[in-house]
């Protein structure tokens, strides 16, 4: 088991955080599904237990193609598909990530808090017991000045260069957190397990960089797209999320067209 918390400081409220978030969600989805793969949207509602109210989602990502290519190997085939139910009890939300070839044997376990006007420095924001503390290691992610490889690079999408013309916020500038207002920071207590002999330490770190680089990539984004998501309320993007579904199980349903098939080709 290897635990991390990332600390992602945004340059926005809380409030406008919880809307830029599922926006971004959404558009991620899209962007990800296609030619039998991507995000299938199974639930979408609200609950209510003992701990309060929120709204719960079950989602499907067929995405076989996308996942290391040593579980590719490993694995079976159509075994591939990864199981995402969330807890959304804003500003507490809960994601656990499962597998059903692998069971009890994988899992991965996000757990978020949003705190407005913090910028990275509350140490146990998710009031960690004593035991995880010891465990967990902490990153700060800053989506203007972190690294990111090239292949993601979209100038559209670097907050050094986006400046948003309905709230007047950015380019971020090198020392962005420090100055920024408003702000806030998402803390995300990830805890993978990987149980399979000769290769759990080494897909555990794995998956931690891949999580790092998806925080990144996705808070970059949400930045950039803030005047998109600006000015919606709750109930908009409750219409665009069911908006999204529909488009997503259009879109998955198309499959790549067959390489060297005439009929996948455009005529003169």
């Amino acid at each position: 088991m290897l635990i991390k918390e990332y600390r992602v400081v945004n340059n926005c409220t809380s409030d406008e955080y919880q809307v830029a978030q599922l926006y971004a969600v959404a558009e991620a989805s899209k962007a990800e599904t296609g030619g039998g793969e991507g995000v299938e949207v199974i639930k979408n509602e609200q609950y209510e237990d003992e701990k309060g109210k929120g709204q719960y989602t079950y989602k499907i990502y067929h995405l076989s193609s996308k996942v290391p290519s040593v579980i590719r190997v490993l694995a079976p085939s159509g075994a591939l598909e990864l199981y995402e139910e969330a807890w959304n009890a804003y500003p507490h939300c809960k994601t656990v990530l499962t597998n059903g070839y692998m069971k009890e044997n994988f899992k991965l376990i996000t757990e978020s808090m949003h705190v407005d006007n913090s910028r990275g420095e509350i140490e146990n924001a998710l009031n960690i017991p004593p035991d995880l503390l010891e465990k967990r290691q902490t990153i700060l992610v800053d989506v203007a000045n972190d690294p990111i490889e090239s292949k993601y690079y979209n100038e559209k999408e670097d907050p050094k260069l986006v400046h948003s013309e309905k709230t007047g916020r950015g380019p971020l500038e090198k020392n962005w957190i420090q100055t920024a207002e408003p702000v806030m920071t998402c803390y995300k207590l990830v805890t993978v397990e990987f149980k399979w002999f000769g290769l759990q330490s080494k897909i555990e770190a794995s998956i931690h960089n891949v999580m790092q680089t998806l925080f990144t990539r996705f808070h970059r984004q949400l930045f950039c797209w803030t005047d998109r998501w600006y000015g919606m309320t709750m109930n908009d993007i409750r219409s665009y999320e069911d908006k999204t579904k529909h488009e997503l199980d259009e879109t998955r349903a198309r499959l790549p067209p067959v390489e060297n098939d005439p009929s996948s080709k455009n005529c003169d």
